[in-house]
């Protein structure tokens, strides 16, 4: 029968957080470092061809686009509220400059978050990555028990 107990690690064990982020932003596997993260532009990798860290169970999901559009944002409406206060340039001018620098600085940004979203998720041991996971929704149910079975 399966237990649903959760693993835990003796503090050992624990996984560098800032290290794992930078690894994952630069493109690498957030365990070994010399690995690459993408066999794609953002198509993690089933499993590093380094050390053999198993990948394929992150769940970034929606967070690097998110995270992305907050910082392109923020730099980009701040350039444009500058460049209008002290240049006033005309509208084309601002979509000449401002549209292919957003879309650059995305294209640039979201691997990199991602990656680093992989690296904190290996970190802190999430979905799968120290090894099973109770919660983790394709994880099997467990069998039911018998209301007068003891423990």
């Amino acid at each position: 029968m399966a237990t649903t107990e959760p693993i835990t690690f003796a503090d050992e064990n624990k996984r560098d957080i800032v290290q794992a982020m930078r690894r994952g932003a630069a493109s690498k596997c957030p365990a070994c470092g010399q690995g690459k993260l993408y066999t794609g532009y953002l198509k993690v990798t089933h499993a590093c061809p380094q050390c053999g860290e198993e990948m394929h169970h992150h769940r970034a999901d929606d967070a690097p686009p998110y995270f992305t559009m907050i910082i392109v944002c923020h730099f980009i409406v701040a350039g444009v509220m500058m460049v209008e206060e002290y240049f006033h340039p005309n509208y084309w001018l601002h979509i000449a400059m401002w549209f292919p620098l957003t879309i650059g600085m995305s294209l640039w940004l979201l691997p990199r978050i991602k990656g680093a979203l992989v690296g904190l998720q290996w970190a802190l041991r999430m979905h799968g990555f120290g090894g099973r996971d109770a919660l983790d929704p394709a994880a099997p149910t467990p069998e039911p028990r018998p209301a007068n079975e003891t423990l």
